[in-house]
């Protein structure tokens, strides 16, 4: 009796609990509509166990509708079925939670979009007329036709692009320079540099060849796509206003034009990159970095430090939603410029601000030379097919000192034997001649370089001095005149008005160093000293040269025209250091001088000079020795 009592209990339990499932489907039914249940249940492969009168596989069934999972395939236990359906209830109960929740929220936005409707259609139908409306008409229809074929044509690449330098070696008569750059940029910790020199031998395009050589080593920071970037100082300024800055960027606020019409209507101010951003990774390049605005250096300088640029505006809210991520991060952590500065010049060190030459190593070029020219000029000729006699490299070289002017008239002359050949050679180099490039010179009315050049002789009262202008070295011919004075003791002496006031007092220290070594009275007579072509010339540099012609022109003894002087004389006759000596070195080298005279004291700082004798002198009787053969013969020292 127990056992049927048992059994009679099962049954109704499994009864009871078969009307528990079937009241959870009807539930759901109410909730995803009888055809969406039953669509969901063959998606999840239950519609067999609800149609099954298992209790078991109604409960899997059940399982698979409530928590959305076909995998659930076990049989559970008739003592396991209660707590799984209680927990099936709970999830019902969760989920009709949530849908409430979602259709209160999808009333409230019914209810805000109908508020704002009519706001809405206006501003479509504004969209609408916009988008259906072109701005195009026949004028400018056929106005893009034209700049379309305007687009199509193109000239010939010019030939300072052919003739650039491709490699180090190309660059002629800057072997020291580009070896200290290469050290500088070329190695684990590079550094920024500022690059000395006059126009036209090669700082930029060293610069930019330099780079590409530290892309191969190994060791070098710099990347394969490592850029270079190029820009000139003669062209950045610096805007109080900040509304542009090419060099390190600035904030196109939605009030100022450029800004992005997006961006203008939805208030948001754009930050615009600079140079010193699209430079990071590699090399900012600044010709004439002199000439920049003091301001805008000092700015370079807080770049430098921080190698990041900082970007502000009134109009940034980062609380806006409508604010790009991009723009904010700008904003927050400002954009990166981390790069290595190379500025060029042809200013003085002492014309730089004190400030940027601190941060920087410096590298100095030197002038080229008339044999560099013509190296210059002949690899110029072998790259363009052309061949060029040795007598015109040196026509050229006779008319320029820069490359780039060298390489230009190379070009020039080069179209000029084009049109005499009437073409291009069948085989073989098209020929230069002289006659070509003298053709070029005289349209172009082409003074020479040099004006003044050594001379295989000895000349009375004549004599080459030395002057520099920026890195530039030159001769200087300064011939003297002297008559016996019609009252003795009462002679006159004279000097070209363009001399500066240090240079007249050379002649009065000439005076006294000649009276005191050698006896030798000038106001005994009237003395003309003249500085052939009337160069604006200053400083006590020339106040050897000045003493030795005037010495000559006296005693009639003559003096070497093969041999450049430079240094100051004191009273005693001893000569006393100047300035810009490897400027004067390449000057002297440049007018074919043998050698030059420098002041013993300079000696420490010259070095490694090539293609020309140095000789150094204590003293005006040193000078002597090397200028006046015979001298010592003709007078004894005071």
């Amino acid at each position: 009796m127990a056992r049927k009592a048992d059994g009679v209990l099962g049954a109704n339990q499994e009864e009871i609990l078969k009307k528990r499932v079937g009241a959870m489907f009807r539930f759901l039914a109410s909730v995803y509509g009888p055809e969406g249940l039953v669509l969901k249940a063959g998606k999840l492969g239950a519609l067999k166990g609800m149609k099954s009168k298992d209790l078991c596989q109604q409960v899997v069934a059940l399982q698979k509708v409530v928590y959305e999972d076909p995998t659930i395939g076990a049989c559970p236990s008739l003592d396991e079925i209660p707590s799984i359906l209680d927990e099936c209830q709970e999830e019902i109960a969760e989920h009709i939670a949530r849908y409430s929740i979602e259709q209160e929220i999808e009333e409230l936005v019914s209810r805000k979009m109908q508020e704002k409707h009519e706001e809405y259609l206006k501003e479509i139908k504004r969209e609408i007329l916009l988008d259906n409306s072109s701005p195009e008409t026949e004028q400018t229809q056929e106005k893009l036709k034209n700049l379309l074929k305007l687009e199509k044509r193109s000239l010939a690449r010019s030939a300072l692009t052919i003739l650039r330098p491709r490699s180090l070696k190309q660059i002629i008569g800057q072997d020291r320079a580009i070896q200290a750059l290469l050290a500088k940029i070329a190695s684990p910790y590079p550094q920024h540099v500022i690059l000395y020199g006059p126009p036209g031998v090669g700082k930029t395009s060293a610069a930019r060849l330099v780079l590409q050589e530290a892309k191969k080593m190994p060791f070098s920071p710099f990347g394969k796509n490592a850029p270079f970037i190029e820009t000139d100082g003669t062209t950045l300024r610096w805007d109080p206003r900040e509304i542009t800055n090419p060099l390190l960027g600035s904030v196109h606020d939605p009030i100022y034009q450029g800004a992005k019409r997006d961006f203008a209507d939805g208030g948001v101010p754009e930050p615009k990159l600079g140079l010193v951003t699209a430079a990071t990774g590699g090399i900012l390049f600044i010709d004439e970095i002199g000439e920049m605005d003091p301001i805008l250096q000092n700015k370079l300088l807080k770049v430098l430090e921080d190698k990041r640029v900082y970007f502000d505006s009134s109009y940034y809210d980062p609380d806006d939603p409508r604010v790009p991520e991009y723009v904010r991060h700008l904003f927050t952590h400002g954009a990166p410029a981390d790069f290595v500065l190379v500025g060029a010049t042809t200013r003085d060190p002492e014309e730089i601000s004190p400030a940027l030459r601190s941060r920087c190593a410096e590298v100095f070029f030197d002038a080229l030379t008339p044999d560099h020219i013509v190296e210059i000029v002949r690899g110029a000729a072998r790259r363009l097919r052309a061949k060029i006699c040795r007598e015109a490299c040196q026509l050229i070289a006779d008319h320029t000192i820069e490359a780039r002017r060298a390489v230009g008239l190379l070009a020039d002359a080069y179209a000029v034997a084009l049109h005499r050949a009437g073409g291009y050679p069948k085989r073989g180099f098209l020929p230069i001649t002289v006659e070509d490039v003298a053709s070029v010179i005289e349209s172009g009315r082409i003074q020479p370089s040099i004006t003044a050049k050594a001379r295989n002789s000895l000349e009375v009262g004549k004599i080459f001095g030395l002057g520099v202008l920026g890195y530039l070295g030159s001769v200087i011919e300064i011939e003297t005149v002297t008559f016996p004075a019609r009252q003795p003791g009462k002679g006159t002496m004279r000097m070209n008005e363009t001399a500066g006031s240090m240079v007249k007092d050379s002649l009065f220290n000439a005076a006294s160093a000649l009276r005191k070594c050698f006896d030798i009275d000038l106001y005994n007579w009237d003395i003309h000293v003249n500085i052939i072509g009337g160069a604006r010339i200053d400083g006590p540099s020339a106040g050897l040269a000045i003493t030795l012609a005037v010495f000559s022109a006296i005693t009639g003894l003559p003096l070497r025209q093969d041999v450049a002087v430079t240094g100051e004389v004191s009273l005693t006759g001893n000569v006393k250091p100047i300035g810009g000596v490897y400027e004067k070195i390449y000057g002297a080298k440049q007018a074919g001088m043998k050698s030059i005279v420098v002041p013993y004291d300079n000696s420490l700082g010259i070095k490694h000079v090539r293609g020309i004798e140095v000789v150094y002198v204590r003293h005006l009787q040193d000078a002597l020795d090397h200028v006046c053969p015979g001298w010592r013969e003709s007078y004894s020292c005071a």
